[in-house]
């Protein structure tokens, strides 16, 4: 079954700069999906390990989440902006798995981690893309989780054609193992205290996968970046201001960790796109950059 002749993205994404680049492995998104898009999206593949893409979105200011029991997700921040939510479901459609911390999870009470959920309109496109790639129907959700403190009753954990896996600790193996798991659930141990992102990378890499999609949350994206392990960042800037204050305690693209000068990561921009007022930026970690300012 042939997918539709167009997609449907209202307001239109608009392409202002793509960095042209080669790569030897590459994952590549179908000719009705690039139209949508704004032209071709194309991921490298690593040769050493999977490679990791981070999707986030911000208000201008920086903040990624309101952080309140009714405004705790990305959805707040982007306005449920459509394009975003395109955006996000093609991001999927070429990722193995989609990465989240338990906060991610507990924060979107009705989530799913799938490509179609967050935008049914190209679901078929997806999914034909997903099997032109010789992928699962649908990427594996991954749960990072120290204290396995986790609803295995919710939605983005409970479809049995939705693979699951989470990485806890050994504690978090004893709470979960209290609840009892679903046959389409694996729980792995990876840690004693904490979830080591080496250890959970390499353990994606040992099942074949190649390319993860983390959709945070800012704690589990700093620890990727702590230990060297995010490639690529797609970052939406909806044009809003959030603010803080000392009463009120908003979260940042980072959290828990901190760089110095010396070690603080550089980025190149890969890619500018726009629809309306909000902006489409894809960046890639160029470690040759540090020392000055970012410049080619």
């Amino acid at each position: 079954m042939s997918g539709p002749a167009s997609i449907a993205v209202a307001p239109a994404i608009e392409r202002l700069w793509d960095e042209e680049f080669a790569s030897p492995g590459e994952r590549a998104i179908s000719a009705v999906l690039a139209e949508a898009y704004g032209g071709p999206l194309r991921v490298a593949l690593r040769d050493d390990r999977p490679t990791v893409i981070v999707n986030f979105v911000s208000t201008l200011d920086g903040v990624v989440s309101f952080a309140t029991p009714e405004a705790a997700g990305g959805g707040e921040v982007s306005g449920f902006f459509a394009p975003d939510q395109f955006v996000m479901g093609l991001l999927r459609a070429l990722a193995d798995v989609v990465l989240i911390g338990a906060g991610t999870l507990r924060g979107d009470p009705d989530g799913t981690w799938t490509p179609g959920a967050v935008f049914p309109g190209a679901a078929t496109a997806f999914h034909e893309l997903r099997a032109s790639l010789g992928l699962r129907p649908e990427p594996t959700t991954v749960v990072v989780s120290a204290t396995g403190e986790l609803d295995l009753s919710h939605a983005g954990l409970a479809d049995p054609s939705v693979p699951v896996r989470i990485f806890t600790t050994d504690r978090g193996r004893a709470a979960l193992g209290r609840r009892g798991a679903a046959a389409h659930v694996s729980i792995e141990v990876l840690g004693n205290e904490r979830v080591d992102p080496r250890r959970l990378i390499a353990a994606l890499a040992g099942t074949g996968t190649g390319v993860v999609l983390c959709e945070g949350g800012p704690h589990l994206l700093g620890e990727l970046l702590e230990a060297d392990l995010a490639d690529e960042l797609f970052l939406t800037v909806a044009p809003q201001v959030a603010g803080r204050s000392p009463s009120v305690q908003r979260l940042s693209l980072i959290e828990g960790v901190a760089f110095d000068v010396a070690s603080a990561p550089w980025w190149r921009v890969a890619s500018v796109r726009r629809a309306a007022n909000h902006l489409f930026l894809r960046y890639r970690l160029d470690p040759d950059a540090a020392g000055h300012g970012g410049a080619s």
